[in-house]
């Protein structure tokens, strides 16, 4: 028996409030990863109308928050390269979009049954997935209304996943510690490229 499903039918109070996140958890994650695969599905189909930081469409906003040049001006200019931007953007898009798809299904149906392999997936998965989003949008500076959920998500998909850790109580802690010391680096990291890039 798998360790989330003996911790599931272990008896107090613990193990009533895993039972009772764990009828949620998965409906979280599910949420969350659903916002992954409408974002991706908006950036790959309408890349030049994905709303940004205010109101502004996201791959005009990026590319003049990273370049500091005008998105109208280089699409007078030198069509084929925006083109190229346009078209490596909504590649990325369709990556987000089947993560999404991937991460969706993994939560209603392995995380939900219990699987120790499913919880494993969507915490790697989940923080590679948000970490670059987050990382290319400090990078750009194009923080808007589907950029701050980013960070409520990474918050939600992180309390549902700590709360259902398949380990005992007193590791799921250090767990839960270890991954947000592991989660800080990758900031200070992202934080040195942001720095090293705009520094150019």
């Amino acid at each position: 028996m798998n360790a989330i499903t003996a911790e599931r039918n272990g008896s107090g109070t613990w193990a009533a409030v895993v039972r009772r996140w764990r009828c949620l958890a998965w409906l979280v994650l599910l949420i969350a990863d659903l916002g992954l695969l409408v974002w991706g599905f908006g950036a790959a189909a309408i890349p030049g109308h994905l709303l940004g930081p205010g109101g502004a469409p996201i791959l005009p906003a990026g590319y003049e928050g990273y370049s500091g040049g005008s998105w109208h001006q280089l699409v007078a200019t030198s069509p084929q390269t925006a083109g190229y931007i346009t078209l490596v953007f909504r590649m990325y898009g369709i990556y987000v979009a089947a993560f999404g798809l991937l991460a969706v299904a993994i939560a209603a149906t392995a995380f939900r049954r219990g699987d120790r392999w499913a919880w494993w997936g969507l915490l790697v998965g989940n923080t590679v997935a948000f970490v670059s989003a987050m990382t290319y949008d400090r990078i750009v500076g194009a923080i808007g209304p589907f950029e701050w959920s980013e960070y409520l998500g990474r918050v939600v998909i992180y309390a549902s996943l700590a709360v259902t850790a398949p380990v005992r109580t007193g590791a799921r802690m250090a767990l839960l510690l270890l991954w947000c010391g592991a989660n800080r680096y990758f900031r200070r990291a992202s934080d040195r490229v942001h720095s090293g890039l705009c520094a150019r």
